[in-house]
């Protein structure tokens, strides 16, 4: 990977995230040394904690680097009470961060155990409309990955990949893992799991992945910082410059400050370079103070409050 002048995404400001193509991005990402912070938005659960504001801007408020939005409803704009009514485009010149989406790669028609489904599957799914319409609509990034209970494969998030990265190119940051969503198929870096997590790392990146998503230690049950650490190492030996990406989720996100701050020092051991905490709550996101602790912990108070502060910058 050749390095540029782009500025790293820890201390980029609005105006120069604002000029930063896909690739640069990527590299600002890198840059940031296992700095970077993202928060997770789930669409489908309500208008959001604060009435007024969205989610998405109550993390960025807080610390965070970059969103994700879950259970995007891409047919039916109408169908995500977590947008409180703005594009994703508004939602991005509000909040001055990098916003993606994540997209699910699960059987279409899926159900676990046939319940019937919190929100409408179809309008996430990683085809090649959606993911057209990611690009139209403003992403930064999309997220090839499963939500719980989707059934989601390793083989269907590469072959999402692959699809993703054909029509895409390099105008957008495609990652791609499996760090829930375990029942049926183990998360990527289980140590139980019946398949070579290296192959199939080796399969995302060459199917186009600019970054690799793992569960983190601590959060997901029997998996280990040297099990993620070993993977992590291996991302960024296979293909130099692709990222890997550790999501604290599992409903943990929503546990106490304190033990955010363990798993946070446990998730920067495992060299990670961006530091995911998922949507788990009673408001489509994790406790703004939570957001707050991970990025306190992972990159001290100075870049935290920087964040927090540069919005108009």
């Amino acid at each position: 990977m050749i390095m540029s002048n782009v500025i790293r995404l820890i201390s980029a400001s609005k105006r120069e995230l604002e000029n930063m193509s896909a690739m640069e991005l990527k590299e600002s990402i890198f840059k940031s040394e296992s700095r970077v912070i993202m928060g997770q938005h789930l669409l489908f659960a309500g208008e959001g904690l604060v009435r007024g504001v969205t989610n998405t801007e109550l993390m960025c408020a807080w610390g965070a680097d970059m969103i994700i939005l879950n259970t995007i409803d891409l047919d039916h704009p109408e169908n995500n009470p977590g947008l409180c009514g703005l594009t994703e485009k508004e939602l991005k010149q509000r909040c001055a961060r990098p916003v993606g989406i994540y997209l699910g790669c699960p059987k279409e028609g899926y159900e676990d155990g046939g319940k019937k489904a919190l929100y409408r599957r179809e309008g996430m799914l990683a085809t090649k409309e959606h993911i057209l319409k990611c690009e139209e609509i403003g992403a930064d990034f999309i997220i090839l990955g499963g939500n719980p209970g989707s059934g989601t494969s390793l083989e269907d998030v590469i072959a999402c990949t692959k699809l993703a990265k054909e029509l895409l190119g390099d105008r957008m940051i495609v990652m791609a893992g499996k760090w829930e969503d375990g029942i049926n198929e183990k998360v990527l870096g289980d140590p139980t799991a019946d398949y070579d997590a290296k192959e199939i790392i080796r399969r995302l990146i060459d199917a186009g992945a600019d970054c690799i998503d793992f569960p983190c230690p601590g959060s997901r049950g029997g998996i280990t910082v040297q099990d993620i650490r070993e993977l992590v190492q291996y991302v960024h030996s296979y293909k130099p410059g692709t990222l890997a990406m550790c999501f604290l989720d599992s409903s943990v996100e929503c546990a106490d400050e304190s033990t955010i701050r363990e798993i946070a020092i446990l998730m920067k051991q495992t060299g990670a370079d961006i530091h995911a905490i998922g949507d788990g709550g009673f408001g489509g996101c994790t406790w703004p103070k939570n957001i707050y602790q991970l990025s306190v912990s992972i990159k001290g108070e100075h870049y935290t409050w920087f964040r927090m502060a540069s919005t108009n910058r």
